[in-house]
């Protein structure tokens, strides 16, 4: 564990809110949205936050509310249930506040996909760029890339962190600093324009060079220098150079 007054604070903008986490944790499930299994996803849910604590990752409020409403709902849940009668309204499963607001902003979610599907559509149509030279070019359009948020990077560092040897090491002052990495991530990337997200750790990574490498990645993506993509839903995470237009 690094020192506090070591520590790499940082705020990153490509957070998304607790309801990318509960849909994210859903997905990688493959559960059932209107029959969540609150117990596992509350354990998931909470797991990801100490992560984002280890990371020493900036955690807004309402990511704390929505762990403290997840444990409400596991203790409805746990209650036992009065046998009667009396047939059990829909609105009296304590999971239907939350089921509600996650189909509707799964909505929205998918609705932004379309919208990128209709944009790779047109992007599709050729059209000729005319030249001083009287010749005319065929652009080809650039393949659709799939967006990734934070969570899908912390997952593949999760996986990471699991095969890592058993750290033997201490961190002094003298270990490698995120500064450092850094400048090791721009050299790769600016050579390579663009790279696999694995392929940024080495094969043989303590758990603390994994974090640091980690975090030196979210730095240089808060900063715009590198974004990170899938080239299929749910593949790959490339990481590649930001191409800004001229």
């Amino acid at each position: 564990m690094v020192a506090d007054s070591q520590r790499y604070h940082i705020t990153l903008p490509i957070f998304q809110g607790p309801l990318d986490l509960l849909l994210h944790l859903i997905r990688e499930n493959k559960i059932d949205i209107y029959d969540i299994p609150i117990s596992i996803i509350t354990k998931q849910y909470l797991d990801y936050i100490e992560i984002m604590k280890e990371l020493n990752l900036e955690i807004a409020a309402e990511f704390i509310a929505m762990a403290a409403t997840l444990i409400y709902i596991k203790s409805r849940m746990l209650l036992p249930v009065e046998n009667t009668d009396t047939t059990i309204l829909e609105g009296e499963d304590p999971r239907a506040d939350l089921v509600n607001q996650l189909l509707q902003y799964q909505a929205y979610k998918e609705a932004s996909i379309t919208m990128r599907q209709r944009e790779e559509i047109w992007s599709n149509i050729f059209y000729r760029v005319y030249k001083d030279n009287n010749e005319y070019q065929i652009l080809e359009p650039e393949p659709l890339l799939f967006d990734i948020n934070v969570f899908d990077l912390l997952t593949s560092l999760k996986k990471l962190i699991a095969k890592a040897p058993p750290d033997s090491m201490v961190v002094t002052r003298e270990t490698l600093t995120v500064k450092d990495k850094i400048n090791h991530l721009l050299d790769i990337i600016h050579e390579k324009n663009v790279v696999e997200f694995e392929a940024l750790f080495d094969a043989d990574a303590s758990k603390i060079d994994i974090i640091i490498t980690f975090l030196a990645l979210l730095e240089i993506m808060r900063l715009h220098i590198v974004i990170a993509y899938q080239d299929n839903l749910w593949g790959r995470i490339w990481i590649k150079k930001h191409d800004y237009p001229h």
